[in-house]
């Protein structure tokens, strides 16, 4: 394949990065509720155009001054928003960590906007554009308002929304101690992504190479 037809990231998704997201947070309100854990997963893509999980960044986040923490919310997750050892930076510094790499990535694709990928987006979208005005943050690489969302795509494909259940008919592993970390979640939803994308990319070679 020369060099012309190679396929690359920018031009699958219309100049947008897909970029797996998953939060961990002390409730559901993006603007009065803590955000504890955000993680950021990259995507590969070879030459035949077929996705892989790239590189994963993550960081344990502090509570905002005056944020609220539902107790439910805590015991569920598990997490001990105070704990030492969580070594978690304050939510300026957090996002730093995710969108220095991500826009760094954005123009090693030569994209022109990172693309959230979440399980049910909305709310990992809006818990990162909250954190994002908080610290007047004027960079966030994010498309303000467009996702994909595996929760869809998981229905879609294999009638499973739920995203235990679809990574599970997808053939991944899926481990439910791990289950409700940011990082664990958003590398399983990244392997459901490039799954369902290959799916379809799978159909589309050999028509591709039958018109040559």
């Amino acid at each position: 394949m020369d060099e012309i037809n190679t396929p690359n990231i920018a031009q699958r998704f219309r100049g947008f990065l897909p970029v797996i997201v998953d939060v961990e947070t002390a409730g559901f309100e993006s603007r009065t509720d803590a955000l504890l854990e955000i993680a950021a997963v990259t995507v590969t893509m070879d030459d035949q155009g077929f996705f892989s999980r790239g590189k994963t960044h993550a960081c344990h986040v502090e509570p905002f001054p005056g944020a609220n923490m539902d107790e439910k919310s805590l015991e569920f997750l598990g997490i001990d928003p105070y704990h030492p050892f969580r070594i978690a930076l304050p939510e300026r510094e957090a996002l730093d960590e995710i969108f220095i790499p991500v826009r760094e990535e954005v123009n090693k694709q030569e994209c022109t906007r990172a693309i959230l990928v979440g399980h049910n987006p909305f709310f990992d979208l809006g818990f990162v554009k909250a954190a994002a005005a908080r610290t007047r943050y004027k960079k966030n690489p994010f498309h303000a308002f467009s996702t994909f969302d595996t929760a869809t795509l998981g229905g879609l494909v294999y009638g499973q929304t739920v995203l235990a259940k679809a990574v599970q008919a997808a053939g991944i592993d899926w481990n439910n101690n791990k289950a409700h970390s940011a990082i664990y979640d958003a590398e399983r939803t990244a392997d459901l992504f490039c799954e369902i994308v290959n799916r379809w990319q799978e159909l589309s070679v050999p028509a591709a190479e039958e018109s040559q």
